[in-house]
């Protein structure tokens, strides 16, 4: 029987196995779906599909770096606990070596890599079976330079934060530097021509519905009329501080507040061009679990 691409995708849902495993275990079972889960599961390989469910919101953001490209990852842990064991570790850099060949432009692109034999894909589905815990591949951006560029890399807490930063001159220690201003302050943007306009919007609506509602409280007619005509100032004010916090140029340099972090990098002859920062588990939906009533479950079960 010919196995279609729709019968791979389904098999791939149902066992949270490989594209190219999908593929083999329906070749030798005839096509047969139920006999090719069993055959998944026998081989190991369908094990981390019971774990499909689970919310991966653990893990370690890593940046690797080879002559003129970087990659930026963040790869996926259930608990804490698995993201500091050797395996886990192990993992992580096998992938980015794997990442950093392969110069991927998606996270699919990434999982479809084929490398030392098999796809970034199996590579992971494989260790979430050793290891016994959902891991994914969530993120991944790469990220090129010239020979007047610099990269700067930075990992907090062993890579609960990852930052890569891109400059124009300056020199390696200037680029770190930068990164570690981004890890500590996470700016929402480069600089005020990269401001999403209808953040500005949002803010500046904020800001003044902010002050008509202290105005509310205000019993004196000419003394609440007088301020309301300065709302538009104030809000203007607000607006423009809060770009400065917002964005990576304007921000006090962390090292020395009494500079901005676009005067500390000017003053080694350099610029800021791009920043990425990753955090794990940012924008995930966490589960809250009660382990006390997890184990107690267990127990009654």
């Amino acid at each position: 029987m010919a196995v279609t691409a729709q019968m791979v995708k389904e098999l791939r849902e149902k066992t949270g196995a490989g594209m190219m495993d999908c593929k083999k275990a329906l070749e030798a079972c005839d096509g047969n779906m139920d006999v090719a889960i069993d055959w998944l599961r026998e081989k190991g390989i369908a094990k981390a599909a019971k774990k499909a469910d689970r919310v991966a919101a653990e893990g370690l953001c890593n940046v690797v770096v080879d002559g003129n490209t970087a990659v930026i990852y963040e790869l996926n842990s259930e608990t804490d606990f698995v993201a500091k064991n050797e395996q886990f570790l192990n993992l992580i850099a096998r992938v980015g070596q794997a990442l950093i060949e392969a110069k991927p432009t998606s996270v699919e692109a990434a999982l479809a890599y084929n490398y030392e034999g098999q796809t970034v894909e199996n590579i992971v589905v494989t260790a979430s079976s050793t290891i016994g815990e959902k891991i994914t591949l969530r993120r991944v951006k790469t990220q090129s330079k010239n020979n007047t560029q610099t990269f700067g890399s930075y990992k907090h807490m062993g890579g609960r934060i990852a930052v890569l930063t891109l400059l124009d001159g300056a020199n390696d220690e200037v680029a770190k530097d930068i990164s570690m201003h981004v890890a500590a302050s996470n700016p929402k943007f480069l600089d005020e021509t990269s401001v999403d306009q209808h953040a500005v919007s949002h803010e500046r609506e904020m800001f003044a519905k902010e002050l008509e509602n202290e105005l509310s409280n205000e019993t004196n007619e000419k003394a609440k009329a007088a301020k309301t005509a300065r709302i538009p100032q104030i809000v203007e004010g607000k607006v423009t501080k809060w770009l400065k916090e917002s964005c990576l140029v304007a921000q006090p340099f962390v090292k020395n507040p009494d500079i901005t972090v676009e005067q500390y990098v000017k003053s080694h002859n350099g610029k800021v061009v791009s920043y990425i920062r990753f955090e794990v588990g940012e924008g995930i939906e966490k589960q809250v679990t009660n382990f006390a009533e997890e184990v107690m479950s267990q127990v009654r079960a």
